[in-house]
């Protein structure tokens, strides 16, 4: 079964506490979306990842959480059980390395990573903008670490 960008949603809230900032939410399905590429060499979900001024932005998830600085599990509808455990671990990993940063220094990171950069080339630093980040570019960075 496919899973969905609420699913990946659904276990990384299990894993964090319940509760966490959107900003911060989002920079964690970015990460577990890049990682998954370089370490299972296919993606967790197909729901498109923008380069918003803040960072990369799941347009689908921002729908859900639009105007809430904190989000809570019960915001989402999502199905953990449509995780593998390859998912699972991928996650894990991710939430090793990023969750005790602050959304800030998620966002800060990512400005300063090719996939964000080339696809906000041609904008101003405060002009919003909706680019696609490319599964490629994704891939061909992470790996490249």
């Amino acid at each position: 079964m496919k899973t969905t960008v609420f699913d990946i949603v659904k276990y990384i809230l299990s894993q964090t506490g319940g509760y966490i900032s959107a900003v911060k939410l989002q920079k964690l399905v970015y990460y577990s979306q890049a990682w998954s590429l370089v370490w299972d060499d296919k993606p967790l979900f197909d729901s498109k990842i923008e380069a918003w001024v803040d960072g990369p932005v799941v347009p689908d998830l921002y729908q859900e959480h639009k105007g809430k600085f904190t989000v809570s599990i019960d915001d989402f509808n999502g199905d953990v059980s449509n995780l593998s455990s390859d998912n699972i671990s991928t996650i894990d990993e991710v939430l090793k390395a990023y969750s005790d940063k602050n959304a800030q220094w998620l966002s800060d990171l990512t400005h300063m990573e090719d996939p964000w950069l080339n696809a906000r080339k041609g904008l101003l630093g405060s002009q919003r903008g909706n680019n696609e980040i490319t599964l490629d570019s994704m891939g061909e960075y992470y790996s490249s670490l």
